[in-house]
């Protein structure tokens, strides 16, 4: 039996050969995603703020406000507030949502990621969460955004979130 080894990063670059290069698409997917990058709490808000100004592609920059009363746990809608003051639900930002990420810096993100994780979750929208640590210890956050997301990424700073929106194709 061959021996197993581990796929490196410059694992799949390596192995395309001249032929199957020149199958490769030499431009960026022309098909937009309509994406919605949610700040959970007050400093995650001022983080997408400055990253908002970039040339995005669909993506609409939002803040979580408070949750709207609901006797069902489990459908729970919520006020968002757009970056220019307007207010909105969440129920109608994912309509035709194609990806959902939330960002969140601290602990006070954990209720906004439960509500906006079991909506996209119950609307088969792909979630994405990026924590921001800035030296705190966001253990609330995380786990309410564990079962929800497909994409969990924790850093120190908040330098990486540009570069996953545009993984993202936001």
């Amino acid at each position: 039996m061959a021996e197993r080894r581990p796929t490196l990063l410059h694992g799949c670059a390596r192995a395309a050969t001249a032929a199957e290069a020149r199958f490769r698409v030499g431009y960026p997917n022309s098909t937009e995603r309509a994406s919605r990058v949610i700040g959970l709490d007050d400093q995650a808000v001022e983080i997408l703020e400055a990253v908002a100004d970039h040339p995005w592609r669909g993506a609409r920059f939002l803040a979580y406000g408070a949750p709207s009363p609901s006797e069902d746990e489990l459908q729970r809608d919520a006020v968002l507030r757009a970056f220019d003051g307007g207010e909105t639900r969440l129920s109608d930002e994912l309509e035709g949502a194609d990806v959902a990420v939330m960002v969140a810096t601290g602990d006070s993100g954990a209720e906004g990621a439960s509500i906006i994780g079991r909506a996209c979750f119950s609307r088969r929208i792909m979630t994405a969460g990026l924590v921001v640590r800035d030296g705190g210890s966001p253990d609330d956050a995380v786990n309410a955004l564990r079962p929800f997301a497909s994409v969990l990424v924790v850093s120190a700073d908040e330098l990486f979130i540009g570069d996953v929106l545009t993984a993202l194709r936001a």
